[in-house]
């Protein structure tokens, strides 16, 4: 087995760290408020809903465009569609090594905006959807269409093939009702995704189809917006009211619309436990530093064990979980993704997991400092708390892996 990073990566990652240097971190600089102690305040419009200002949302496009022009923005996606061929591997490692900065334009946590970006639904459609929708990528990846995604429902969550939002067949077309929670990205989409029961029993995974409604379609209400623990919210309850879409908005095939939510949800779990292992590395390396400075009691805070200690096991963990995402990313590439839907969940929870033990471990360290905003460590826990949550809560993941485990789903005996 080769556990060396491939050489193409090393040097993506020192492009990276060039082009972040040069272009970004100027550009950040001048709009600083946006990532100091005043960061949730500038970048929340708290008058129109919680929702991000136009400011913010303008410098995370700027930054998109400067990265898309260097090449670095569409990194995973194919050369036909102006990316890279990037791979699942690459994707886990430049990932990780955004997020081991810190917080900054370069990849920002709370809009999960980056230089390399992250195209779950672009993948979908381009894996799955029709000619029409495939059409529209190259307008999803300049911002000019912007889709939202629409799963979970008051009454439902990770219970998905429970949901009670319907969809019914008439002249020709689909009429569809309900209601959908949480429905992110609505706040500036052009279309959301919408998942809805249009056959078979309650409780069957067969018979939920995805639709790709305008979000401008008669009968398609913003109810309201959630405020969250980390604001500004892109989190909107959606009531659907006899909206009516014809049979080519339907993603994928009638019926199978839960295998775009986990074409959907792959993509992003393993970036997620990325994303978490640099996150976890920041606030260990960030104590690390502060406490070999820090004096107390005539001498260096790293001299204590009861300091030394929690930081050397968060360290250790991070390590065996860095481990499993690459190898997971790895066989992401060679085999389809619900080969190893179980490992991607292992990788996931325990990430999500440890980023905010790390996260709450750097704020005790850090003392009283640790626990204003002047520092970043609230600001990392309070984002990726949400992920052991959304897209599968930790017991979601843990529930997938123990149903391979013991032979109730996957490959039996």
């Amino acid at each position: 087995m080769d556990f060396e990073i491939p050489a193409e990566i090393k040097q993506k990652l020192k492009d990276l760290d060039s082009f972040i240097a040069k272009e970004i971190k100027p550009l950040e600089e001048e709009n600083i408020q946006f990532f100091d102690y005043r960061r949730e305040h500038a970048r929340t419009d708290w008058d129109n809903g919680g929702v991000p200002t136009k400011e913010w949302e303008e410098l995370l496009r700027e930054m998109r465009r400067m990265a898309d022009a260097s090449g670095h923005f569409r990194y995973i996606l194919p050369k036909e569609m102006g990316g890279s061929d990037g791979t699942n591997l690459g994707m886990a490692i430049i990932r990780e090594h955004l997020a081991a900065k810190g917080l900054g334009l370069h990849n920002d946590l709370q809009n999960e905006s980056s230089v390399v970006g992250n195209f779950p639904v672009v993948l979908m459609i381009r894996d799955l959807g029709n000619d029409e929708q495939k059409a529209m990528v190259e307008d999803m990846l300049t911002g000019k269409v912007r889709i939202a995604f629409g799963v979970t429902e008051p009454n439902h969550g990770s219970d998905a093939t429970y949901m009670e939002t319907e969809a019914f067949k008439q002249g020709g077309d689909w009429v569809l009702n309900g209601v959908k929670r949480f429905n992110s990205g609505i706040h500036s989409a052009s279309h959301d995704i919408v998942f809805a029961r249009t056959s078979g029993e309650t409780g069957s995974s067969h018979g939920i189809t995805a639709f790709l409604v305008p979000t401008d379609t008669k009968g398609f209400n913003i109810d309201f917006f959630h405020w969250t623990l980390n604001m500004p919210t892109d989190h909107a309850q959606v009531t659907l009211d006899n909206v009516r879409v014809p049979e080519s908005a339907i993603v994928h095939l009638e019926g199978h619309g839960l295998a775009c939510a986990q074409h959907f949800f792959h993509e992003n779990r393993i970036r997620q436990a990325a994303s978490g292992v640099g996150a976890t590395q920041y606030c260990i390396n960030e104590s690390v530093k502060y406490t070999r400075e820090r004096i107390t009691w005539g001498k260096p805070l790293s001299s204590q064990q009861a300091i030394q200690f929690p930081l050397a096991e968060a360290h250790t963990e991070n390590e065996l979980i860095r481990n499993l995402v690459y190898k997971t990313a790895w066989h992401l590439d060679q085999k389809h993704h619900m080969e190893i839907t179980d490992q991607v969940a292992m990788v996931n929870y325990r990430a999500n997991r440890l980023v905010c033990q790390t996260a709450d471990l750097a704020m005790q360290t850090h003392g009283g400092m640790g626990y204003t905003r002047h520092l970043p460590f609230e600001h990392i826990y309070r984002h990726h708390r949400r992920y052991r949550i959304t897209e599968g809560s930790e017991q979601i993941q843990i529930r997938k892996v123990a149903s391979h485990l013991f032979g109730y789903v996957g490959k039996k005996g």
